[in-house]
């Protein structure tokens, strides 16, 4: 009886010829494709620099003033009474809601002075609580005024809001204690 012969079957391959084309186009689709987080920093209006010569230097009364103090043990003085970084909040709002009819250069000024060994969150967070007390007084503006959130204004009444309630938050340099 003759013997039935198997065939052989070439074993299956896969192709590696074009993987190092494959691995470069997914290299590169997820370049393109994937955007990176960008810390940018602290949001802040810087006014244009003035050289010294030019400088002017306006007397503020005491009554536009607000002075906020925050020394390296995290002790925070505003207007030379100790809070906590919960009542910045409320102290400030007042002071901030009773110069709204006054003119602009009648208006009230928060001075954030700090040691320069202050924590810098704590730093972060007191400017985060004077802007907090800005934007209730806005919000409230707007609501009284205009019967609107500030959000959905438009623009001639979002620019009186900013004209009767501007931010305006003087940041002095550290002290050097030595």
């Amino acid at each position: 009886m003759p013997q039935i012969r198997k065939k052989k079957l070439p074993e299956a391959e896969i192709p590696t010829s074009s993987m190092a084309d494959i691995a470069f186009l997914l290299l590169l689709f997820f370049l393109v494709a994937t955007t990176i987080d960008v810390d940018t920093g602290i949001g802040l209006t810087l006014p244009e620099y003035v050289p010294p010569e030019e400088q002017i230097q306006a007397e503020v009364s005491k009554e536009r003033l607000a002075t906020l103090l925050i020394n390296e043990n995290g002790d925070i003085l505003l207007n030379d009474e100790v809070v906590t970084l919960n009542q910045i909040l409320e102290k400030l709002k007042p002071r901030i809601q009773s110069k709204i009819d006054l003119p602009s250069n009648k208006k009230l000024i928060v001075s954030v002075k700090t040691d320069s060994k202050t924590n810098y969150n704590l730093y972060i967070q007191a400017l985060d609580q004077i802007k907090e007390a800005y934007f209730e007084v806005r919000e409230e503006y707007a609501l009284n005024n205009f019967g609107r959130k500030v959000f959905n204004l438009n623009e001639e009444q979002l620019a009186d809001v900013k004209e009767k309630i501007p931010i305006t938050i003087s940041i002095a340099e550290p002290e050097v204690v030595k």
